[in-house]
């Protein structure tokens, strides 16, 4: 395994809970699961390669309501090896109100942010 130039970056929730990890362009879970990735343009896809959301500057994942269409599928970036995330992260900063099309992903959709052996993108094995 080799060291990330990255630094982790604690992902918030709306309520200001911890959500999950970012470490440039991988976002794991709490538990250091590899769960999405997030492109230079900040747009974030689930591990099959499905787009979930953006990511804000606070940071946060967040999706419209409604959505119109379906962006094209991608192609994920090599499956990371699991991180060792930290006990403890800063506390978060005060979150803007969102508007009513935009939602949470980890307050509302967080079912679209789940490891390659869970969720509903997860090929069956007929």
């Amino acid at each position: 395994m080799h060291a990330s130039i990255y630094r982790p970056i604690p992902i918030y929730n709306t309520p200001g809970d911890w959500a999950a990890m970012m470490v440039y362009p991988y976002i794991y879970s709490t538990v250091g699961e590899w769960i999405g990735w997030v492109t230079p343009r900040k747009d974030v896809y689930d591990v099959h390669g499905y787009h979930v959301g953006w990511m804000t500057d606070e940071p946060r994942i967040l999706k419209r309501r409604i959505q119109e269409g379906m962006l094209a599928r991608r192609n994920p970036p090599a499956t990371p090896e699991r991180i060792r995330p930290p006990a403890t992260v800063p506390l978060p900063p005060m979150m803007a109100e969102l508007p009513f099309e935009v939602i949470d992903v980890f307050d509302d959709d967080h079912v679209y942010l789940t490891t390659l052996d869970h969720g509903e993108h997860k090929e069956d094995m007929d």
